[in-house]
């Protein structure tokens, strides 16, 4: 059996299956997960979901910000944005059971010895605490209460995680850091502001959630998409940053993995219709 991960889709479904294709992915041999951002600003967000949930169990795909973005539209807390190409999932005959499908994901996942996320773990959180807290959303997100928690899930506020928190102020941010997060304090205050630029451009006062010094998960692997820019991390062995800008012309990024972590492949096709440059 081979495991594979893989970076953002965002409604690239072309380059989904022509890298499925190229590792000769095999549903009843191989496993795969997609680490969020299955949808949106690519040109076939339903294509895209239609062959995920095909896949079975042999998938296992975590949410990103965009397929939360996704549920929000699904339930009226926002009206479409005018870069949003996922509005044919919201016309599909079998809408429900996708929308359903997708309010089942995770947003945290530990597998192979890797800590899975779609962008990032708060530096006082241990791959324990962040599962746990990621299952606290999924909980809500799988209850009937899934609509008024998206209707209170927006905001930038609180930015620092506190164990006290309560309610809807402790989801936002567990799910803020989980699905947006790029760069916060040594003492864990997160800041969504800047979107250009890679480890760089953090601005003062702020480090790359990976970088803060004392990060309880040092010692672990993580796999994390969501920062196009950042790209794939070459002198981090511990850091396997999967998205590569595939709908903004970049790549499309797998990496085989072995037990124990080690990354035994690195396998990347061109998106054969990219949008126009910018982020995810």
């Amino acid at each position: 059996m081979a495991l594979y991960l893989i970076g953002d889709v965002q409604g690239c479904d072309a380059a989904l299956g022509q890298l499925l294709d190229t590792v000769a992915f095999s549903p009843s041999r191989d496993r795969l997960i997609v680490l969020g951002d299955l949808v949106n600003r690519g040109p076939a967000s339903l294509a895209a979901l239609r062959r995920l949930v095909a896949l079975g169990g042999a998938a296992q795909t975590l949410l990103g910000n965009h397929d939360l973005h996704l549920l929000g539209l699904a339930c009226g807390v926002h009206r479409p944005h005018r870069l949003d190409t996922a509005t044919d999932v919201l016309a599909a005959p079998e809408r429900e059971a996708l929308l359903h499908w997708l309010r089942q994901r995770p947003l945290a996942w530990r597998e192979h010895g890797v800590l899975m996320v779609h962008a990032g773990v708060l530096p006082s959180w241990t791959s324990a605490q962040t599962l746990a807290l990621a299952a606290e959303v999924q909980a809500v997100l799988r209850s009937a209460d899934w609509a008024d928690f998206l209707r209170q899930m927006y905001g930038n506020e609180p930015d620092q995680w506190q164990d006290g928190l309560q309610g809807a102020e402790r989801l936002r941010v567990i799910v803020n850091a989980l699905t947006r997060l790029r760069f916060c304090t040594p003492d864990g205050r997160m800041e969504f502001a800047t979107r250009e630029g890679g480890a760089a451009a953090a601005p003062p006062g702020y480090l790359p959630w990976f970088d803060v010094p004392g990060r309880r998960t040092a010692g672990e692997v993580l796999a994390f998409g969501h920062w196009s820019t950042l790209g794939w991390i070459d002198d981090r062995p511990t850091l396997l940053s999967l998205d590569t800008g595939c709908v903004w012309g970049g790549c499309l990024t797998a990496v085989r993995l072995e037990p124990g972590a080690r990354v035994a492949e690195r396998i990347q096709v061109r998106c054969p219709q990219a949008q126009r440059p910018g982020h995810a």
